[in-house]
């Protein structure tokens, strides 16, 4: 148990090493629940053991589903899906919530979602609209957690909002084959973090689903169900960009287990970092990225909002001026992450300004170091982890284990590249 008097400190000169990031927190959320709805057993290895991805295998449990771990596999076969007994909790996750609350559509019961006091504080109005508009009855909050969901949902034509979050665009494309017609989502005001949706298609297709995005419409055939299948979640090119990132400020790091054909946004980062200037070699499954003498750049963060922390720290000493713009939706994360980062890297020493949909950055040869606030947000605290390579003083934070929301070995593969972690 953390305790909330204890700070932890720190610090690092240079980094060098190699390791495996943790699996793809996105894809392990979205196998685990199209497993839960599929006709026969899937085995999901190299699953992601996190906090958030336990939230959604509670959930899938909820409505029926044997789950089983064997060794680093989870076997999950759901004979007969149904609306749970009680209350779902998603705890801290916002994807576990957004998704099931599409799921839990299905049932012609009240179904009920609920979260921790930082969940509770996310949108899900959207969502829940668009639920309307198919004629499932909707309760909530002022459109906050908790909600109440209760179908049957029947699919067809609904329209709604992109622009805050693509998690509520894939909750209808997951729950749409299990729905008796067929369903065409209609996006209103463009799509945040389209990759995000991609990666719910690609899954959806591996588990038999007949699903089409052409456009601003997604068309998704009724009916079907899922067939099933066995799935390899790979590496999160989310956590990756963490070593990535420390090794193009100070050192080098090799990162192995990548695969860049899949269809994740964030493996952007790669891109970002060659623009930036940092020696980068990808070679089979290996992404090494070394330091090297950095220049600012402007990045649009509309599609990789997760990155918007690590590559604010990335650019907090490159050389000009940069800017990250385009994620407005930034300010509905675990915390308002554009405000969380800015305040950060200032307290730090950087020369950062928040603007409406992400920040200006003057770069400044070293930042001074010295405590900053996390938030109890998993990326603002790894964020700040890796900027103390490039601080005078040592980093200090009230101790939390939130990174276990996304990355439950940062501190030990930190600590394997350099950066030590002194509790104090």
């Amino acid at each position: 148990m953390t305790r909330y008097d204890e700070t932890v400190r720190f610090s690092g000169k240079e980094v060098n090493g190699v390791l495996t990031p943790p699996p793809s927190k996105s894809h392990t959320h979205r196998a685990f629940f199209l497993a839960s709805l599929s006709s026969k057993e899937c085995v999901i290895a190299n699953a992601l053991n996190s906090q958030d991805t336990r939230a959604t295998l509670g959930a899938a449990a909820a409505i029926g589903a044997d789950v089983r771990r064997c060794g680093h596999d989870i076997r999950i076969s759901n004979k007969n899906p149904h609306a749970p007994s009680g209350t779902v909790d998603a705890e801290n996750s916002g994807t576990t919530m957004r998704l099931f609350t599409g799921i839990a559509s299905m049932f012609g019961s009240p179904v009920t979602v609920t979260g921790d006091e930082s969940l509770r504080s996310r949108p899900m109005g959207p969502l829940l609209d668009a639920l309307s508009e198919m004629g499932v009855r909707c309760t909530s909050d002022n459109g906050r957690a908790p909600v109440t969901v209760c179908g049957p949902n029947r699919g067809g034509n609904v329209s709604i909002r992109g622009d805050i979050s693509s998690q509520f665009v894939s909750s209808l494309m997951i729950a749409a084959p299990m729905l008796p017609d067929d369903t065409v989502i209609g996006i209103k005001g463009g799509l945040s973090s389209r990759p995000y949706v991609d990666i719910t298609a690609n899954m959806m297709q591996r588990f038999g689903s007949d699903v089409h995005i052409r456009g601003g419409n997604i068309s998704v055939r009724g009916g079907t169900g899922y067939d099933g299948c066995d799935v390899v979640i790979p590496s999160d090119m989310s956590s990756a960009a963490f070593p990535l990132v420390a090794g193009a400020l100070r050192g080098s790091v090799t990162v192995r287990n990548i695969d860049m054909d899949d269809p994740q946004g964030d493996k952007m980062i790669v891109g970002i970092l060659r623009d930036a200037g940092a020696d980068i070699i990808l070679k089979g499954n290996e992404i090494t990225s070394s330091s090297a003498d950095l220049n600012g750049i402007d990045v649009n963060m509309g599609d990789i909002p997760d990155l918007f922390p690590i590559v604010a720290v990335l650019l907090s000493t490159a050389k000009g001026s940069s800017r990250l713009y385009g994620a407005p939706q930034l300010r509905f994360k675990e915390s308002d992450r554009i405000k969380a980062t800015v305040n950060m890297l200032s307290a730090l020493g950087a020369s950062v300004t928040e603007t409406d949909d992400g920040c200006v950055i003057n770069g400044v040869r070293r930042l001074k170091g010295g405590a900053m606030e996390h938030h109890e947000d998993h990326r603002i605290l790894m964020a700040g982890a890796v900027a103390s390579l490039i601080c005078n003083d040592p980093v200090t934070m009230r101790k939390s284990n939130c990174y276990d929301i996304s990355y439950p070995l940062f501190t030990e593969h930190m600590k394997k590249l350099g950066i030590d972690a002194e509790v104090q």
